[in-house]
């Protein structure tokens, strides 16, 4: 018999946000290096949705609570239930009456999933040690004892000791001018998701990129993250352009060492970005954009669990092809949804029919799961069919009402298929369906109606590859003039089976086994590993020991693994495991059977 799911529960938090909930949290904390922890209290602020509910429900990961009192300094009874793989801990708080506040004194793991500590010799400058949180999806339960839900908004503020000579930042109002005398202090007076709080402790200095946008990292780095990004504000003129003003005042962005699992993440008032977009040439700043969109689609209106967290990453997918367009040209922007095309045929092909629709069935399951291609580039596909239904202007003016109305709210896909047959269903009756538009969102795979997208430059590579295959030799001028996305999908379109000849010949020409560009080499990798191309193996094991974002080191394991390479996967691992991210470990452990 199936199970008949509540499509408006958030099935990964214990926490019992329907009765009492968080509209405040203030921190404080101390960074000790040393021990690999955070200390101090949780101040939550509640309100009572339910007046009779004197029973307060968090969650919680590996955290050690040394006590709980409440506004009146009363101590409060609490029970820690026994650990969930996937959820972590249920903490329970008895209160004593309606209190306004509880605060909690705790201290964290070494072990915290939402925290990476580096040693000095993990960081570019080799002095400092390094630290740095990644919340989503449910990892901010394992540094905060909280209602770790999306449907949880929060403001907070923050109270920060850390060692003199190093900057803390925070997802709130950082100040670049801020003396490095072991205190901070912060402020996010805007309702936010759990999943965006953040943390980085470290040597970093700041860039200024505009009027109010500009970049933290490393001095070592500095230069070049400035240089690469320097179009951000460009960037946010045009997001206002299409969805409004800006809400969240400054849009800084972090450069974290390279094991950052992630190519970026949305926390408000400073996205945190991994160093491999620093190609030298902007090819991959398409990451700082899709960053920047999700301040209106994700910061604003956020999924309401993470079954719905197709709403996020499909319109802000969409949303940051539009500013690609605006910037670098509409040739590039169709190339970028090419690829998004091309990234989710092979999902088609390889996932489970049950699992390609949009809302991502893991109520059951690790919520990681549901970052896949259909939650991101099947959606985004479905918001360019839209458009183009639509026509831009009309659809520009629904994205903007859309993104008005629901602004600082968490909804669920039946929020929005609810919202959509009221506004969308009835203005446009005339160019989309109610089945047609349930088919996009319910339906597995790809519509029947749906064409795949096409670029003209695009058909040039298939006829110099095709020429290729057929024993003619490569002209190397014949694609001075590619971008990025063209040698991706290059990669992508070579057949899976190489001779070793052919690939010493393409290696010779282009040199992809030493390219600096990191997406280019993976994916040359994953063609050299399938093939035993061996010479690549000591360049992976450097590769893979050195990056440590998820999109690229992940398929690079399981390529080794589904090539045989078992002996030296294991080698490769031992060495590379302790510098990844404990949220990247967890996931490479359970691939590897580790």
């Amino acid at each position: 018999m199936s199970v008949i799911w509540d499509n408006h529960q958030d099935y990964h938090s214990f926490a019992n946000v329907e009765q009492i909930r968080t509209s405040h949290l203030s921190l404080s904390l101390a960074v000790d290096f040393e021990h690999q922890e955070l200390s101090g209290y949780a101040k939550l602020h509640l309100d009572y949705l339910d007046k009779q509910c004197f029973s307060l429900v968090l969650d919680s990961r590996d955290l050690a609570i040394d006590s709980v009192v409440d506004d009146r300094g009363a101590t409060l009874e609490f029970t820690l239930d026994e650990s969930n793989a996937i959820l972590g801990e249920r903490l329970t708080i008895t209160l004593q009456s309606a209190t306004t506040f509880v605060l909690i004194h705790y201290r964290t793991s070494p072990q915290a999933q939402g925290l990476q500590w580096l040693t000095p010799m993990q960081t570019s400058g080799k002095t400092l040690p390094f630290l740095f949180s990644q919340s989503q999806p449910i990892n901010a339960r394992s540094w905060i004892p909280l209602q770790d839900s999306p449907k949880a908004r929060i403001t907070f503020d923050a109270q920060i000791t850390a060692p003199v000579g190093m900057r803390v930042v925070m997802s709130a109002m950082n100040r670049a001018d801020a003396p490095l005398d072991g205190h901070f202090s912060f402020e996010m007076e805007k309702p936010m998701p759990t999943h965006l709080l953040a943390i980085a402790v470290g040597e970093l200095q700041f860039g200024e990129l505009g009027p109010r946008t500009g970049v933290y990292c490393e001095p070592q780095v500095l230069a070049s993250a400035v240089k690469e990004f320097e179009d951000t504000e460009a960037m946010v003129e045009i997001a206002e352009s299409l969805l409004g003003p800006y809400q969240w005042d400054r849009y800084d962005m972090l450069v974290l060492p390279p094991s950052f699992p992630f190519g970026g993440m949305e926390n408000p008032r400073l996205a945190f970005m991994t160093p491999t977009l620093i190609a030298g040439d902007k090819s991959l700043v398409s990451t700082v954009a899709h960053e920047l969109a999700h301040s209106w689609t994700g910061n604003l209106v956020s999924n309401a669990t993470w079954r719905d967290l197709w709403l996020n990453e499909g319109f802000t997918t969409y949303f940051t092809n539009r500013i690609v367009e605006a910037v670098y040209g509409k040739e590039q922007a169709q190339l970028e949804v090419v690829l998004e095309y091309g990234r989710l045929k092979l999902e088609l092909n390889s996932l489970p029919l049950a699992a390609q629709t949009l809302p991502a069935n893991v109520q059951q399951e690790d919520p990681n799961d549901a970052f896949n291609r259909f939650t991101y580039d099947k959606a985004s596909l479905f918001v360019h069919d839209l458009e183009r239904r639509l026509g831009r202007k009309a659809f520009d003016k629904f994205l903007l009402d859309y993104v008005n109305h629901f602004s600082f709210r968490a909804i669920t896909t039946e929020t929005f298929v609810d919202y959509a047959k009221q506004t969308l269903l009835k203005d446009h009756s005339d160019k989309i369906s109610q089945s047609e538009l349930l088919e996009w969102i319910y339906g597995t795979g790809m519509p029947s109606w749906f064409v795949p997208p096409y670029s003209d430059s695009l058909t040039q590579v298939d006829t110099i590859l095709a020429s290729w295959l057929a024993s003619v030799e490569l002209d190397k001028q014949a694609s001075e003039s590619w971008l990025v996305h063209h040698w991706q999908y290059f990669l992508a379109s070579l057949p899976e089976v190489l001779t070793h000849q052919q690939l010493e010949q393409l290696d010779a020409l282009f040199d992809f086994s030493h390219s600096t560009n990191a997406e280019i080499a993976c994916d040359w990798y994953k063609v050299a590993i399938r093939n035993h191309y061996t010479q690549v193996l000591p360049l992976v094991e450097d590769y893979i020991t050195r990056i440590g974002r998820a999109k690229l080191v992940r398929p690079l394991y399981a390529a080794l693994q589904q090539a045989g390479f078992l002996q030296q996967l294991k080698v490769i691992y031992s060495k590379a495991r302790a510098g990844y991210h404990p949220s990247l470990s967890v996931q490479l452990d359970k691939l590897l059977g580790w």
